[in-house]
């Protein structure tokens, strides 16, 4: 069965806030391509890239804006990636070592991005590709993306205004005159078969400013080789608990394939869909007890229940206590 592929919420979150600050139906445009309306509260969650992909292309059209994956690359920074591939790059003691770790843990971003580096006389090349979008049009939305954060890493060695000589594009894409300004060092190349920037192979042995050694990896790490479907959705699902969670069939339409297909793919795992919601509401349920300082209505309402008393049997079912039990239990002595 195909997986759904899987982008982090916070990678979305600059194409909504141009949307916004053109004063278009940002909310209305997310739910028409089912992608949950509150991103920047979700930044850490995943949602499927190949409606975030659609939405990204027809925003753009419906809403008039120029070479939108540039527009959303220019209002990121290396703060947008994820917690654990900052620390992973801060922490590894040459730019070689960065590049490196980021290519091996590129899954932490988007769930099928393949990364790796090739060695060209006096420079590299950094590469991305996204598994399963061979042949879609519009991925530039997402390749500059792959781009600009591999530029990102590489500042954080060399300089806040270092740029590549080259970026370039699996998709077929010209890059407008406000891009081209923005990036005046820069040759753009088109129809590549990957995504790709270049470094001066010179730079690769600079040191990390942080002089540390980078941590050893713990076993939550996400490895796209290590997702199954039910870890994938998981992943996703969380992003919509506090919203109307995807029906069977949505998913289904999602990974490409049939709902009968689906179950029989849920029950080799036994596990339905239904119970699999109930486990992923009951453990953000848990988290937020544990974690915040929340009302037991507002993780009630966050976890996916409308009703509050539903939420506490449904809770003390799986936890033998209640919500309000669990928290004093949790308090720090």
């Amino acid at each position: 069965m195909p997986k759904i592929h899987l982008t982090r919420c916070q990678h979305l979150s600059p194409f909504a806030d141009i949307l916004n600050g053109v004063g278009a139906p940002t909310t209305s445009l997310l739910e028409k391509f089912r992608l949950p309306g509150s991103l920047e509260e979700k930044a850490e969650h995943y949602i499927p890239i190949l409606p975030a992909i659609e939405f990204a292309e027809f925003a753009s059209r419906s809403q008039g804006i120029d070479d939108f994956g540039f527009q959303a690359a220019r209002t990121l920074h290396f703060g947008h990636l994820s917690e654990r591939t900052r620390n992973l790059v801060r922490h590894s003691p040459t730019l070689r070592v960065a590049l490196e770790q980021a290519c091996k843990w590129a899954s932490l971003e988007d769930t099928n991005l393949s990364n790796w580096i090739e060695h060209h006389g006096d420079h590299i090349r950094y590469c991305s590709r996204l598994a399963g979008t061979k042949g879609l049009q519009h991925l530039e939305h997402s390749q500059w993306l792959q781009n600009v954060f591999p530029i990102y890493i590489v500042r954080e060695f060399a300089g806040m205004h270092w740029a590549p000589a080259t970026i370039a594009f699996e998709a077929h894409y010209v890059p407008g005159m406000a891009c081209q300004s923005f990036w005046p060092t820069s040759k753009f190349l088109a129809g590549q078969e990957a995504s790709w920037i270049d470094v001066p192979a010179s730079l690769l042995a600079l040191s990390n400013r942080a002089n540390e050694r980078h941590p050893a990896l713990t076993s939550d790490h996400i490895a796209s080789s290590s997702l199954d479907f039910i870890q994938t959705l998981k992943l996703m699902l969380p992003s919509y608990l506090d919203e109307r969670p995807p029906v069977l069939a949505e998913i289904a339409e999602m990974a490409g394939v049939s709902a009968r297909s689906l179950q029989r793919k849920l029950s080799l795992a036994g596990v339905t869909y239904s119970g699999l919601l109930d486990a992923i509401r009951f453990e953000k349920a848990r988290k937020l007890l544990r974690d915040t300082d929340s009302k037991i209505i507002e993780v009630a309402f966050a976890s996916g229940y409308t009703d509050p008393a539903h939420f506490t049997r449904a809770f003390r079912r799986v936890a033998g206590v209640t919500p309000g039990q669990f928290r004093e239990q949790w308090k720090p002595r």
